[in-house]
């Protein structure tokens, strides 16, 4: 038995029977408090009180919660800030000075896990993970002799993470020097954007968000920094932060390198340029948006070799990929790719083009925009400047003698209706649709004005889907689920099927997933089903006719990835469940 739940029971905050009946279910003994704050018998807010006053009175070191993952760290900080009248300090809610560290040797921060936060004439304020340690702060006290300390709390992971964030900061120091240099002995605003040194900052950036796999690059202008983010894994993670006056130069060089007006900085621009990061050729997708302090500026990295990536290696398991596959192979027809933002369709289309493309075949695609450019395809780019929307480009098109149309996504109305036409009189279509799962298509298109017998004698298939997050092979560990949700998998999984997760190392950093991979729900529009279609039938019954049919919804495809161990049954619950 752990430690906590030992004294719990010897001071009667939780009964012997309680927890003689969670390990009668067979539920780990090191877990036994952690199913009994799920159950209720125990709330977290009582737990973490508990823990807090052990703490203070020096019978636990604040470390003991590093072995239970479910007590969260910031919460028994929260409280132990109060207990101690000191100020929890949340560091991603502040903007803060990165001049205070550069005065401390970052080796001596490291060591005692504390960070400088902010300074005023009489006070310097350090965040410190352990506030009782007070050889750390007396050490810390002797980097600052001429201001009194002021101890503050944060949490392990948020001070560890800003004080790597500084080592990458120092690392490109003398880069940064060099464009100060640069900026100062050059006066003309047009010499600054040639400064070589800003090309090598933009070549610094692009090459460490690709090498930690980023997808999107975030620049940010604050009030006191400059902060580059990259979009790893489907979450935002800083990545550098630079001095405010290095901004306005990098901004204006990427806005050059994507042919932007430079001196507009008031409305919103969009571009792109190509350029080799390493031995690879990449295009960035560029948008600006006019901020508070300057201009947001998006890259999205479109890496081509991902263009051409087969289904199958994108996740999609055997049985979903045969039935698209055979939806595919239709003479004519609409397939619809359905999900939130963010969830691969477009991946996913260039996937069914790369099946589709062929020298016999005439294929003609309609985007905004074009993000990768195929050969043996015709790519239309939507332009509402010049009248060209999805439904002209469209009309167009069908006066093209295609084959196969690809229309990037149905925003309205007049986009379907021509989709639907096109998909009636002889040629396959496939699109995207916003929705959340793949049988709530079929309502949505009746909603947007189309006759059911119309979808009925058009669908083909619909795909569902969404991305879900792998474990990372290198910290991969068994996971011993919660009762509560093995009651949300019951009869779903067999029984004493494992689970796993990461338990986070340097190669994820510490997120226990790298990369991530497809889960998805395929529809195949049967006779039977149509007929259900074109009589305007309920949701329910069209479901309940799918399952006849071999249907295998989106959270069961989820539950399978995690059996298979590619993925944490946490993930699937938050990404499929509902």
């Amino acid at each position: 038995m752990d430690r906590i739940t030992t004294d719990l029971l010897a001071n009667g905050s939780i009964m012997k029977g309680q927890v003689e009946r969670l390990l009668a279910k067979g539920v780990d003994e090191n877990l036994v408090l952690r199913d009994i704050t799920l159950s209720g018998f125990m709330t977290m807010d009582r737990l973490t009180r508990f823990i807090v006053h052990q703490v203070r009175d020096g019978i636990y070191d604040l470390s003991i919660i590093d072995d239970y993952d479910y007590i969260h760290e910031k919460d028994v900080l929260e409280k132990l800030s109060e207990t101690l009248g000191l100020a929890f300090i949340d560091l991603d809610s502040i903007d803060m000075d990165y001049n205070l560290t550069s005065r401390v040797p970052l080796a001596q921060l490291q060591k005692f896990n504390a960070i400088p936060v902010s300074m005023d004439d009489m006070y310097v304020t350090i965040a410190f993970n352990d506030p009782l340690n007070i050889d750390a702060q007396e050490s810390i006290q002797r980097l600052f002799p001429k201001k009194l300390v002021r101890t503050a709390l944060s949490t392990k992971k948020q001070i560890s993470s800003y004080l790597h964030k500084i080592a990458l900061k120092d690392s490109v120091k003398d880069l940064v020097k060099k464009i100060k240099d640069e900026l100062n002995s050059i006066s003309s605003i047009e010499e600054q954007q040639e400064a070589s040194s800003i090309l090598l900052l933009i070549d610094v950036v692009l090459k460490t968000c690709i090498n930690n796999r980023g997808s999107d690059i975030h620049i940010e202008p604050t009030e006191k920094n400059c902060v580059v983010r990259a979009r790893v894994d489907g979450k935002l993670i800083e990545t550098f932060i630079f001095e405010k006056e290095i901004y306005p130069p990098l901004a204006s060089r990427l806005k050059l390198l994507a042919n932007l007006d430079i001196t507009e900085k008031r409305k919103p621009q969009d571009g792109r340029f190509s350029t080799a990061v390493g031995s690879r050729e990449y295009d960035f997708r560029i948008s600006t948006l006019p901020i508070l302090y300057g201009e947001s500026i998006v890259m999205r990295v479109l890496d081509k070799e991902k263009a051409l990536v087969k289904l199958e290696d994108a996740g999609m398991d055997h049985l979903s990929y045969q039935r698209l596959l055979k939806g595919l192979q239709a003479p004519y027809g609409i397939i619809l790719v359905t999900g939130p933002t963010g969830s691969g369709k477009t991946t996913t289309l260039y996937g069914a083009l790369n099946e589709l493309r062929n020298v016999e075949d005439k294929v003609i695609t309609v985007e905004d925009p074009v993000e990768y450019r195929m050969n043996l395809i015709q790519q239309v780019q939507v332009n509402a400047k010049v009248g060209l929307s999805f439904a002209d480009a469209l009309r167009s098109i069908l006066r093209q003698d295609p084959d196969k149309i690809m229309i990037g996504e149905i925003r309205d109305q007049e986009t379907l209706e021509i989709a639907i036409k096109a998909a009636l009189t002889g040629h396959m279509v496939i699109s995207t649709l916003h929705t959340n799962d793949s049988i709530s298509a079929i309502p949505r298109m009746a909603d947007m004005g189309i006759e059911h017998y119309l979808i009925s004698g058009a669908l083909v298939a619909i795909q569902a889907q969404r991305l879900v997050r792998k474990i990372c092979k290198h910290c991969k560990v068994e996971e011993k689920l919660s009762a509560t949700v093995l009651e949300e998998i019951d009869g779903i999984v067999p029984e004493g099927a494992k689970f796993y997760k990461g338990s986070g190392c340097k190669e994820c950093g510490d997120s226990g997933y790298m990369g991530r991979e497809m889960i998805c729900e395929v529809l195949t529009v049967t006779d039977e089903l149509s007929t259900l279609i074109a009589k305007g039938a309920g949701k329910d019954t069209m479901l309940e006719q799918a399952k006849k049919d071999g249907f295998i919804d989106l959270f069961q495809n989820g539950v399978q990835k995690a059996l298979d161990g590619i993925t944490s049954i946490e993930e699937i619950l938050k990404v499929a469940k509902g």
